[in-house]
């Protein structure tokens, strides 16, 4: 968009806050980057009686490079290597895992069953021995595997085709994606059974040396739709308390079963109106008729926040003893825009219609204000990728201030996996490798390719997919 200033524009502190204040966006940043043993962003988190040695996170991405049975190729591992030189000491999931086949948001994401798990053990050891080469220790480095049931976005089957399993039917989702509100729900007893997945896979998952499993909740998928489902009857619908019945049985069943294993939580903390292409390819939300009341934490409008519920439902999370809690918004499925800022949309996406500064910003000041209601929880951040070269200076300031625990990193890593490693030790960033949201990563496989990126990671550009990506991004423009 051309009225929307490239990060790669802004060279100079003055820059950076001038344009801030021009868009009126409150994102506080550290002029000043400090380094060595007391650098804010080097400090370690004591973690019950583990020791987390830096303030940087590797956020679960989905991977679209496994095997039709779930397990990983030497694509994935060539991703999780890379995880493990990144310099993070916090290892969020990997990425998104089904516990079971419907559960795939495509048919080559991993999964995690009695034949997968010895797969997924070498993942995190290629990881580890990594990291270990590196950066000497991996004693303060935990790593979690983020367990999913992609719901409403299922798409198992090779036919890339959308199987969705839903708790209610959505009024705007059901007709953005193509089926009628007649489509059949899980009953309480199928949710009852993918508990019991869920709570083997999380068996599975210690088994393959895991340290935590991220119960998901966010982005539309299944764990987030309970939370949203207001219409719902019976035991999983209607009140807080039985929107949040899943995420409390999941615990309970994880605890008996596998008490030795920690348990955290990704979270969309606000979620949207769906949004959908204007007549000028940007941004517009879809017509809302009244309450909008399908969004958690959400304000009724469709385009506000109300952190009640969120809050609340922290609450619980303390309550339970879950103390990793990992923050994000809406979903890439029908609002990118707020939930990973970019200023290229997707193939399959929308221009931007607003600032991608302001998602960011929004994001930050959200996480910011649950830290400051439950601050005995420990806080990861998203959405920093699309800083660029003010993310060291913005993630300095958000872990210095409190305003956060750590710092997430998502795109970022795909292309420039060292970047967390080169900011601690002080080195500039390598400007070429900086992700620069052109969301070929996301734009790949929604044509059913890898995921990689393309324009900027060479391994991914001498392959074969980037031929056909450039054909498909062609017949969409």
């Amino acid at each position: 968009m051309e009225h929307y200033k490239r990060m790669a524009q802004l060279r100079t502190a003055e820059d950076f806050r001038a344009y801030l204040h021009a868009l009126g966006v409150a994102l506080p940043f550290d002029e000043t980057m400090v380094t060595g043993p007391e650098a804010p962003l080097a400090q370690p988190v004591h973690y019950g009686e583990r020791t987390i040695g830096n303030r940087f996170c590797v956020l679960p991405m989905e991977g679209w490079d496994g095997t039709p049975d779930g397990c990983p190729t030497e694509l994935t591992a060539r991703r999780w290597r890379r995880f493990g030189a990144s310099g993070a000491k916090l290892i969020w999931g990997g990425e998104a895992v089904a516990v079971r086949h419907d559960g795939r948001a495509n048919p080559r994401q991993l999964m995690i069953t009695a034949e997968t798990w010895p797969e997924l053990a070498r993942l995190r050891e290629q990881l580890e021995a990594e990291h270990a080469a590196r950066y000497a220790r991996i004693d303060d480095l935990l790593i979690g595997l983020q367990l999913t049931h992609s719901g409403r976005f299922a798409r198992p089957d090779a036919d890339n085709k959308l199987k969705p399993s839903i708790l209610y039917p959505h009024p705007l989702l059901n007709r953005k994606f193509g089926f009628g509100d007649d489509y059949p729900v899980l009953s309480d007893d199928d949710i009852r059974r993918l508990i019991d997945d869920f709570i083997m896979a999380a068996r599975f998952a210690r088994q393959a040396g895991f340290d935590f499993v991220d119960l998901k909740h966010c982005h539309g998928y299944l764990g987030h739709e309970f939370l949203s489902a207001v219409d719902r009857g019976g035991r999983y619908g209607g009140s807080f308390e039985n929107r949040t019945r899943f995420l409390r049985e999941l615990v309970e069943g994880i605890r008996a079963e596998v008490p030795d294993l920690d348990i955290g939580v990704r979270l969309s903390a606000f979620d949207w109106a769906p949004f959908k292409p204007g007549a000028d390819g940007k941004g517009e939300m879809e017509a809302v008729n009244g309450d909008y009341r399908y969004a958690f934490g959400g304000d009724g409008s469709g385009h506000g926040i109300d952190l009640s519920e969120p809050c609340a439902f922290l609450d619980l999370l303390h309550s339970l003893n879950v103390r990793l809690v990992c923050i994000t918004a809406g979903s890439p499925y029908y609002n990118p825009h707020i939930q990973r800022p970019a200023l290229f949309p997707p193939s399959d996406g929308y221009q931007p219609p607003e600032d991608p500064l302001v998602g960011v910003a929004r994001q930050i000041a959200v996480v910011a204000k649950l830290k400051a209601h439950r601050p005995e929880l420990l806080y990861v951040g998203s959405g920093y990728s699309y800083l660029q070269e003010w993310l060291p200076n913005v993630a300095q300031h958000v872990v210095r201030t409190g305003m956060a625990d750590f710092v997430g990193l998502g795109r970022l890593i795909l292309s420039y996996p060292e970047a967390a490693g080169d900011i601690l030790a002080g080195r500039p960033l390598a400007r070429k490798r900086i992700c620069r949201t052109f969301s070929d990563c996301t734009t790949a496989p929604r044509n059913g390719l890898v995921s990689g990126c393309y324009p900027l990671d060479d391994f991914y550009k001498r392959r074969e997919e980037a031929v056909l990506l450039q054909a498909a991004k062609a017949r969409t423009q």
